[in-house]
């Protein structure tokens, strides 16, 4: 591990990791734990994480396109944002333990950022926590919605986004590019089956999602070898953040053994 971490930390700069990608610094200290939001999210969804989980520092990330990176041009395709988020993370992690957690299209993005970590030979998270999205294995990407209007639908459809920023021209003049970009990326994104993760995840799954079906989230346990948990939450898609007391808590269980 001592080697693995020296070339980490050769090959990826520390001053790469802040700033642009981790807005927010966390003064918990311990285990870093990288929150990736939903498709058209920001870091300032799991602001109200930080410090939450004692022994852990929430980090969330910021993809460009969206809050303090509103003049940078969002991905449209995973792999570049993973390539991209893999060099930023293992600068900021070095030689620290840390873990992944990623809602929705943040999930399927954490999921190759595995695989992108994997094949740098840098050191894998000691836990996956995925929520709101279907095994990859078994996900439909063909039929998303990619127009205004049909992803205005879509958002009234999830829940989380007050009426009023659908109705107001200027807010969704700000929301729609880094959306658009994220459901075209998931949209073009397509399944390349690889031997497993040796990292536990834990999928979160809301049971009254409709986005992602519960039961379809037992499929990750397929992308592991070790270990999977599913934790049922009441509520929709964005249930995970609607109930942030048990999503934390469920969080705080699985990492546990590596606070110290």
């Amino acid at each position: 591990m001592t080697a693995t971490v020296g070339l980490c930390a050769e090959r990826f700069p520390r001053e790469l990791g802040h700033s642009r990608w981790l807005p927010f610094a966390d003064a918990e200290g311990g285990l870093r734990l990288y929150c990736l939001p939903h498709a058209g999210g920001s870091a300032s969804a799991f602001r109200p994480w930080i410090g939450r989980i004692p022994g852990v520092s929430v980090l969330p990330v910021q993809y460009p396109g969206r809050e303090t990176r509103l003049r940078e041009t969002p991905h449209s395709r995973i792999p570049e944002l993973a390539a991209e988020l893999a060099e930023a993370l293992l600068a900021d992690a070095q030689d620290a333990p840390y873990a992944v957690y990623g809602h929705s299209f943040g999930a399927l993005t954490a999921f190759e950022l595995m695989h992108v970590i994997r094949s740098l030979g840098g050191p894998m998270p000691v836990h996956l926590v995925v929520s709101g999205f279907s095994a990859p294995q078994a996900e439909d990407f063909a039929d998303d919605a990619v127009t205004d209007e049909e992803i205005i639908a879509l958002l009234r459809d999830l829940g989380g986004t007050p009426e009023q920023y659908l109705t107001d021209r200027r807010i969704l003049k700000m929301i729609m590019p880094p959306l658009r970009a994220d459901l075209t990326a998931k949209v073009a994104y397509r399944y390349m089956p690889r031997p497993e993760l040796d990292v536990p995840i834990l999928a979160l799954g809301g049971i009254e999602d409709r986005q992602a079906e519960f039961d379809s989230m037992r499929g990750w346990g397929a992308q592991t070898t070790a270990g999977f948990r599913l934790h049922p939450l009441a509520g929709g898609h964005f249930a995970v953040l609607e109930r942030s007391d048990e999503t934390l808590a469920a969080i705080s269980e699985a990492l546990a053994p590596h606070v110290s």
